[in-house]
């Protein structure tokens, strides 16, 4: 896998803001307007994806030490979602109970609630500072937002690799991931008891083993198990209480549920509404349906057949290199990392991770497929919408690719299992992803 975001520096270390907490319904139960009822269809269109490749540079937390401010925290016993998990509930069966393991940090393991409703999550949020319950307001009196889950969100280094991470409360945040994640009492419990739950693709593409103990900041984690998010630039998730020893700055991330308003709208009016130096990212957008035009491609949209022979000459130079989890070259490469490379010898601005080069550029058929155009692959069974693999066809059914940990750049025949389609790359349209 290709997910390698460079970190910014950030201010000093987040503290608890006094008295937010942790389940935020309250700040929209009440609200009149809200219609709790079932929640409307949300329109995904494959003509705007563009809008959906941000990624956000979240705050590496070596770089964020400073004082704590001042002021206590509501402590999760006095919150509506502690008091659900006081109740008693029928242990999973003993194959899929968490495993005590030394290699867990030591965490005061409550137990985990039941699902309960599922939030498709579409905007999330990330400051500079903890959200108080002054900045949570500002965002639930927005129109359409129905529901709100704070988290922690950093760059952490994970077994040497940079790896975007949340920590979060496993009752409540499991709401806002897809179902089959969401569903899974024995990976949240996993979570609650110290482990940390990486993307599939992390986990397959950048060695990282089911129940392997791997380096985290803080001592050695347990990999409890698979679980993609639905965030396309969060590949780690831990508790809070583990995030606590990780150093992962205190409630900066905020995910937003707001399936009946349109996204960039709202995405602007949070922007607003919340201090500068606030980004947000649109996932799972709701966004009006576009008029159904044929896109004109003019001539001069496509690589030139000398950036074509440039591109593939400087991958194809790089044969036998071996793949690593986040590396962009010139000697080391995953999968994304060597398409930006090499396109970029031939003077293309390409965007770096996968979900992101899938909007390049037109979508072609593969028998129409032309050396220089773009494979791509869905293969995560957690998260079966996510583009988690990308090739650059070679011409005559093969490939060129770096495929993943323990595995070397090379050309190979065009496999066909669980591909998503083939991309013709646009330098403009490559130039205008974010």
């Amino acid at each position: 896998m290709d997910d390698h975001r460079r970190a910014h520096a950030g201010p000093a270390e987040f503290s608890h803001s006094s008295g937010i907490r942790q389940d935020l319904s309250f700040l929209v139960k009440s609200r009149k307007r809200r219609n709790t009822y079932k929640l409307v269809p949300f329109i995904v269109v494959a003509l705007v994806a563009v809008l959906t490749a941000d990624v956000l540079l979240l705050l590496q937390p070596e770089t964020a030490i400073g004082p704590a401010a001042a002021g206590a925290r509501a402590t999760p016993a006095s919150t509506p979602m502690a008091q659900k998990q006081a109740r008693p509930r029928t242990s999973p069966p003993a194959s899929q109970q968490a495993r005590p393991d030394a290699s867990r940090p030591a965490v005061a393991t409550q137990p985990v609630a039941p699902l309960s409703k599922l939030h498709k999550p579409n905007l999330f949020v990330l400051t500079r500072k903890p959200f108080t319950n002054e900045l949570l307001q500002k965002v639930a009196k927005l129109r359409g937002v129905r529901a709100l889950e704070l988290a922690d969100a950093a760059s952490i280094m994970l077994d040497d690799k940079r790896v975007q991470t949340l920590g979060v409360n496993p009752s409540s945040f499991r709401s806002y991931t897809p179902k089959v994640t969401a569903a899974s009492d024995a990976l949240w419990q996993n979570v609650a008891a110290g482990d940390v739950a990486v993307s599939f693709v992390l986990g397959n593409d950048g060695g990282l083993a089911l129940h392997r103990k791997v380096a985290g900041p803080a001592g050695t984690l347990r990999i409890g198990a698979y679980a993609t998010t639905g965030f396309g630039a969060v590949d780690a998730v831990v508790s809070k209480d583990v995030g606590r020893t990780l150093g992962l700055p205190h409630d900066n991330a905020l995910i937003v549920s707001a399936p009946k308003t349109n996204s960039a709208t709202l995405r602007k009016a949070i922007l607003r509404a919340l201090p500068k130096g606030t980004q947000v990212a649109m996932v799972n957008p709701v966004l009006p349906e576009p008029q159904t035009v044929r896109q004109n491609w003019p001539a001069g949209s496509f690589m030139t057949g000398d950036q074509l022979t440039v591109a593939l000459k400087a991958a194809v130079s790089k044969l036998g290199r071996p793949y690593v989890w986040g590396a962009e070259g010139p000697d080391t490469f995953d999968c994304s990392g060597l398409v930006q490379w090499a396109y970029g010898q031939a003077g293309v601005r390409m965007p770096r991770v996968t979900h992101q080069q899938w909007v390049t550029g037109p979508q072609v058929s593969l028998a129409q497929a032309q050396p220089g155009d773009l494979l791509f692959w869905r293969n995560d069974p957690t998260n079966p919408a996510y583009i988690s693999h990308v090739a650059i066809y070679w011409g005559n059914g093969k490939m060129l690719h770096a495929p993943r940990t323990g595995d070397v750049v090379k050309i190979v025949p065009v496999n066909t299992r669980n591909l998503a389609g083939v991309v013709r790359v646009s330098p403009i349209a490559a130039a205008k992803v974010r």
